[in-house]
Order: C-alpha cells, then structure tokens, then sequence
C-alpha cells in the first residue's frame, strides 16, 4: 500500500516517526512531495529559526533516508477541494499512484472528491490503527522503538499511552496499552 502523508502528519515529530517506523516495519510505502517537504519546513519556522534549521536538517535526513519517498510535486490544477490550498497534496498522492492520503485535515479531503481521483483521505489514527489490526507485533515494535527514542532524548520516562495520546493517536495509543 502507498500512503501518500500530509504535512500535518510529517510534523510534529512523534507522529511522523511513528508512522516512519510502521513503513520500516514494511506495513506501507510513504510518500510526499517537495511542496509537502516545505509546508513541514515553513510550520516549524513560526516556532523560530533553530527549529526551521531542525526541521530542514530532519527533511535532509529523511530525503537521503528514504530517496523513493519523494514524488514529483502536482499543483493540483482544476482539482474541487474545501480548500484549494491542499489540492497539491492530492494531486501529487494521484500522479504517485498513492493508494490514500493521510492527513489530520480529513475535511479538506471530502470523501466525494477523493473518490473521484482514485483516492481516499485517512485520519493517521486510523490508519495505524488499520496496521496494527493487520500485523498487531509490527505496529506494536514500531511504537516501542518510538517511545525507546523519545525516552533516550528527553531523558526521562515516555510511557506509550500518553505520548501517542498527545501525538493524535489516542485509538492506536488504547488498543497498544489495554
């Protein structure tokens, strides 16, 4: 499956790595585009100049990292979203031959006009939740490895449930933890 993810869902960075260690895992191939890249870039500029420069340290990383990732940008032309601003995003999932989109901005991505480009928009929450339904052992390592990292940088303990919780995922954050 190709999921095509949504700058919302590359930042911020507990989210992204959780979905980053499903597709390590072979649960999906991710895909984005160089626009997507920058949307990530300029979010976290409005947080400062030090967490811009991280962030496009992060994409650096990420783009030699995973080189198949990164699809051509598609500006979407013609293309009946909400908000036209992210016709991009599925234009660009379309030409990869993105099987969905995954997106916190589910209403951006109505299911009518997603369906009439071969498409579907997914909340990441779902998705993951989707993954692990599928192979519960592979998503469970993966957020494992997660919570093990953020542990490791914080210095402190990370138990799952809340940092899923805070990172939008408090369905796959249940069902890991019950």
């Amino acid at each position: 499956m190709r999921a095509f993810l949504d700058a919302c869902v590359l930042y911020p960075t507990v989210l992204r790595e959780v979905l980053l260690a499903a597709a390590g895992e072979g649960l999906f191939e991710p895909l984005w585009s160089p626009r997507v890249l920058e949307e990530w870039a300029r979010a976290a500029a409005r947080l400062g100049p030090v967490a811009e420069a991280r962030a496009r340290g992060e994409i650096a990383l990420l783009k030699a990292r995973l080189p198949d990732a990164l699809v051509a940008d598609d500006p979407g032309s013609g293309l009946l979203l909400p908000d036209l601003a992210d016709a991009h995003v599925a234009a660009a999932a379309r030409a990869a031959g993105a099987d969905l989109v995954v997106t916190l901005n589910l209403r951006d991505f109505p299911p009518r006009a997603m369906a009439a480009l071969g498409l579907r928009a997914e909340h990441p929450d779902a998705f993951l939740d989707a993954l692990r339904r599928a192979d519960p052992a592979a998503v469970a390592r993966a957020a494992e490895r997660v919570r093990a990292e953020a542990e490791r940088l914080s210095g402190e303990p990370q138990p799952l449930r809340p940092l899923l919780k805070r990172a939008k995922l408090p369905r796959l954050a249940k069902a890991l933890t019950s």
